[in-house]
């Protein structure tokens, strides 16, 4: 299937390819340094992906060597050069919804979002990072919180979501010392799957098709849902939920689809219905 792409956004790119929906961070002369319109477009695009019913996985990456550096350095150096000459910059206005922050929105999409880290990723292009559902990271790639080496702080939910990944020691060691950590301690910690450089966005959406081919694209969605609010929950209700839910699927679909292609040894032809 020929790859579509949409012309409107200047700091990404954004393509359909079959099951796929590819975001591209598309600053390569600044390593993809994080502005406004890239958050803006990003988070547009993510909606589009999820209203779009033939995409089943959306997979971020970046666009040349890197990643993402970071903030852009020219606005965090007129953010330090303005102190004591103006008001302090207003802390972001902020939602009570826990799924309805700077990032992690991501979690409440029912599409699994995979980030595929080509090269460097630093501060604010790590904390969304955090907030995707499966991390790839490319061998000889490094990765930074940059954020104590800044005389900043841990920001947009870092603090929050990196210690749920690899412990409360880890992250305050990373959130600590900023220092470049490589794809091999990344993967040793838990938060990343190491992948060659060589090939390595093909081997991401290589994986990425099998996954939304072979399993339930509504079983992943209803999944993912589950995950993300028993951070707020209770076993108990947990539990319920879940009864709650299997008994929905039995009335699904692709949970008639799952049992028949088992049965009929063929490969399954799953709706997400």
């Amino acid at each position: 299937m020929t790859a579509q792409t949409t012309p409107a956004y200047t700091d990404i790119l954004y393509e359909v390819d079959g099951p796929l929906a590819v975001i591209t961070l598309n600053r390569p002369d600044r390593l993809n340094a994080w502005t406004q319109a890239m958050e803006d477009e990003m988070h547009d695009a993510m909606l589009q992906a999820e209203a779009d019913e033939a995409v089943r996985a959306i997979i971020v990456t970046g666009a040349g060597r890197g990643f993402c550096a970071g903030a852009d350095m020219g606005l965090l150096s007129g953010a330090a050069e303005s102190q004591g000459t103006r008001e302090p910059r207003a802390a972001e206005a902020v939602s009570n919804d826990n799924f309805d922050q700077k990032f992690s929105y991501m979690l409440k999409l029912k599409t699994p979002v995979i980030a595929a880290i080509n090269g460097p990723v630093a501060g604010i292009g790590l904390c969304m990072v955090l907030f995707t559902d499966l991390r790839f990271m490319a061998e000889g790639a490094k990765l930074t919180t940059a954020f104590a080496r800044r005389g900043l702080i841990a920001e947009h939910g870092s603090s929050w979501m990196l210690p749920r990944l690899i412990g409360n020691m880890n992250a305050l060691e990373l959130l600590f010392s900023g220092r470049l950590v490589g794809t091999a301690e990344a993967e040793r910690l838990g938060l990343v799957r190491s992948l060659p450089a060589e090939g390595f966005l093909d081997a991401v959406k290589t994986y990425a098709r099998e996954l939304v081919t072979t399993s339930s694209p509504r079983s992943i969605g209803v999944m993912k849902g589950q995950v993300y609010r028993a951070m707020f929950q209770n076993l108990s209700t947990a539990w319920d939920e879940a009864n709650r839910l299997m008994v929905e699927s039995f009335e699904s679909e692709d949970f008639r689809e799952g049992v028949s292609h088992f049965v009929e040894k063929r490969a399954p032809a799953f709706t997400g219905r």
